[in-house]
This record gives C-alpha cells, sequence and structure tokens, in this order.
C-alpha cells in the first residue's frame, strides 16, 4: 500500500472514529457533518470523498461495528466452534455477541437504534473496511457445514437478527421484562425453534 493509499485509510478510519464518538454522546440527530469533519481534523469538502452523506457514515459504522463483534466472537470462540452442531454454533456466536453488548451499553444502543436488514446485508456482501470480517463467507461455510439443508436460510437469519437485537436491548437496559440471564434460556430455545423451522427434511427434498 502507497502513502497516498495509507493516507486516505487514516483519513477514512479518523472520520469513522470521531463520528461513532458524537453519535454515542451527542446523538445522531445533533451531531453534524461540520461536527466530524472539525474533529476528524479535515476540511469539510474531504468528508463528501469517502461518505455520501451522514446516513451513509452512520450505516457504515453499524456494518462495521457488527463486523467487529462477529470477529471478536469468531476469534474468543475459535476451535470450539468446530465440533459443535449447526445451532449449537449460532447459539454461542449469539451468546458471545450478546455479551460482548452487556458490557458496552452504548454501542448496544448504537447498533439497536439503526441496525436494519438492509445495512446487515450490505455488512454481509460489502465490508466496510479491509480488517472487517467477510460474514457471507462464514456463513455459507457454517451452512455448508450443516448436516442437513436450510430452507431461506436468509430469512432464518433476519428472524434471528431481529429476534436477538429486541429482546436484549429491552433485557440489558432495562431489565424488561426480565433481566438477561432469565431471559437466555428462552432466548435461545426460541433460536432453535427458528432453525427447526428452515430444515428441510431430506424424505421431503428426495421427492
Amino acid at each position: 500500500m502507497g502513502k497516498v493509499d495509507v493516507n486516505k485509510q487514516q483519513k477514512e478510519s479518523s472520520l469513522l472514529k470521531t463520528a461513532f464518538e458524537f453519535f454515542t454522546t451527542k446523538g445522531f440527530s445533533k451531531t453534524s457533518i461540520s461536527d466530524i469533519a472539525g474533529k476528524a481534523g479535515v476540511a469539510k469538502g474531504t468528508f463528501y470523498l469517502y461518505f455520501k452523506d451522514k446516513y451513509d457514515i452512520r450505516n457504515r459504522l453499524v456494518a462495521h461495528k457488527s463486523s467487529q463483534l462477529f470477529m471478536n466472537a469468531m476469534k474468543e470462540l475459535g476451535p470450539e466452534l468446530k465440533n459443535v452442531t449447526f445451532e449449537e454454533k449460532m447459539i454461542r456466536i449469539v451468546d458471545n455477541i450478546i455479551n460482548q453488548l452487556n458490557d458496552n451499553q452504548s454501542l448496544l444502543t448504537f447498533i439497536s437504534k439503526n441496525l436494519s436488514w438492509g445495512v446487515f446485508k450490505s455488512a454481509l456482501t460489502s465490508p466496510a473496511s479491509e480488517d472487517d470480517v467477510d460474514f457471507n463467507r462464514i456463513y455459507d461455510l457454517m451452512l455448508a457445514e450443516a448436516p442437513y439443508k436450510l430452507r431461506d436460510p436468509e430469512i432464518m437469519v433476519f428472524m434471528i437478527i431481529e429476534l436477538v437485537s429486541s429482546t436484549c436491548y429491552s433485557a440489558i437496559l432495562y431489565k424488561d421484562p426480565c433481566t438477561l440471564a432469565e431471559l437466555k434460556p428462552y432466548l435461545y430455545d426460541t433460536i432453535k425453534l427458528i432453525i427447526a423451522q428452515h430444515r428441510v427434511d431430506d424424505k421431503k427434498a428426495a421427492r
């Protein structure tokens, strides 16, 4: 990577880092592009070389932070994911991510308020930076390793993400309707049911 590319990457990283600080302290609606550019030490016009508008940098941040959560989970869980069922693999990854969000509630608030399926799908197919996890490749590998076929896997992931995002937000921040520890067994049983609904019966598939 040449000096010019390194400089560009540093500016983009600085803008992302600064935007995240503002969004999680001042709030998205109260943060301006001038705020972000000024604190990042670049001209306002430079901001538009990297991002279309404030919504674009927010969506890139959500995708990037989601990727970091997933990457941390994969690194921490490591080899223990190799010898478990598909359901258990999904649950262990979800559990690790939930614990990370419980430890960083400002990140939880930011992601939960701004995460949409479109943004997550963008993270799946177009990593925000070279350091981000290629969700699509890893998820396809997990599906390939599953001992059965899954019907409409994209819908299955959508259902799991929506379930985890909404229920954990309330449990972590407000302990409503219960604490996170009380919620987890019900949440993971429901994830198992969602996966089971998408399993393709071998006998039916053969017909």
